[in-house]
């Protein structure tokens, strides 16, 4: 570096010598020859040059020392539709209210094109419907419904809701075709639903292994009565079930809508109902079921069991199998209710008395 230094102390030097000779011979090119080598740019050292070159190195190391890259985020997904299929045959049936039904139903393409393959020309003239059953207290098989009832629906579509008519019941529906000649074909099959009763209930216990005697306590205990017999306080719980709308019959309900308003009501009224008791004996250690459900025998091998009786078919099944399980025997009644209801007011008294309200 030192050398370095004293070269070029001494090409200044020399440069000068050579200047003052210049100038002495001839003044005027001397003086151009200063000019231009002011105007001309010095070049920078080069040691100069690297140690710039190095001090932005060392700048560009030391931020990437200490810089951390910037870790790509993951793009969030967006929820999706649902799908409008799930390409496979379904039918879903559910409970809305105590008189209401609601169904979805899906059918792929690939079993329409059967059933249009297997129709033919008869597959455009059928008509797609909803049959309705009412399988309440039985095992369904696909026959031995209580009743059916059809409904026709548009071909596209893929849902619909269902007046049961009928609180309190099981019920099964199928999704076919049915055809000019009346036959049905069953497409799909739903699930079995049952709708709850519009009312208290009327059923204290569906299993009664008490003396006759004790049926009025029991009764009184499930209508807050205590541990009296009904009595009196029982049908005074009934005119009031009753008359609050509870228990009131389509023909009593009627009397009481907004059309017709009356100032004051009737004091005449009448309710009915229906139960069911099943009683039977056996040995006393048989095992003995009743729709399914196993019951307790006495010890005498007899056995009772009281009901609540709604419209309609009722199919109880009873078995009893042997202690050894050797003999089997099986006793079913099959017991059907109908229930009807007819209303009637003398039109003098009834026009006696609307004049005095």
């Amino acid at each position: 570096m030192l050398r370095k230094i004293k070269e070029k102390i001494a090409k200044v030097r020399n440069r000068r010598k050579t200047d003052k000779v210049a100038a002495k011979a001839s003044p005027a090119k001397a003086a151009v020859r200063r000019k231009a080598r002011q105007e001309t740019p010095k070049p920078a050292p080069a040691e100069f040059a690297r140690e710039d070159v190095l001090g932005v190195r060392e700048m560009q190391v030391e931020q990437a020392k200490f810089s951390h890259p910037e870790v790509p985020k993951a793009r969030k997904a967006m929820p999706q539709d649902l799908p409008g299929a799930y390409n496979k045959d379904k039918l879903v049936l559910q409970v809305r209210d105590p008189w209401w039904l609601h169904c979805y139903w899906e059918i792929t393409h690939t079993t329409w094109n059967n059933l249009v393959n297997r129709l033919k020309d008869i597959f455009f003239s059928a008509k797609k419907v909803l049959r309705v059953y009412d399988v309440s207290h039985i095992i369904f098989n696909g026959k031995n419904a209580h009743r059916h009832f059809d409904i026709e629906v548009s071909p596209e579509a893929t849902n619909w809701y269902i007046d049961t008519g009928g609180p309190g019941r099981s019920w099964v529906v199928d999704y076919g075709l049915r055809l000019p000649n009346g036959e049905f074909i069953t497409i799909l099959r739903s699930n079995v639903v049952t709708t709850p009763i519009d009312g208290p209930s009327w059923i204290t216990d569906e299993e009664w292994m008490v003396p006759e005697e004790m049926f009025g306590r029991l009764y009184g205990m499930g209508f807050g009565l205590g541990k009296t017999s009904p009595g009196k306080g029982w049908q005074e719980r009934f005119k009031q079930a009753l008359f609050s709308g509870v228990l009131a019959s389509p023909g009593i309900t009627s009397a009481a809508s907004p059309v017709r308003k009356r100032q004051k009501e009737r004091s005449f009224w009448l309710v009915v109902d229906c139960e069911l008791i099943v009683y039977g004996a056996t040995e006393p250690d048989a095992a003995v079921t009743v729709q399914g459900k196993p019951i307790k025998l006495r010890p005498d091998g007899t056995f009772t069991l009281r009901y609540y009786l709604p419209d309609g078919k009722q199919v109880i099944p009873v078995r009893a199998v042997s202690a050894d399980k050797v003999e089997e025997r099986i006793i079913t009644p099959i017991v059907t209710r109908e229930t009807k209801t007819a209303n009637a007011v003398n039109k003098e008294e009834e026009t006696k008395f609307f004049a005095t309200t």
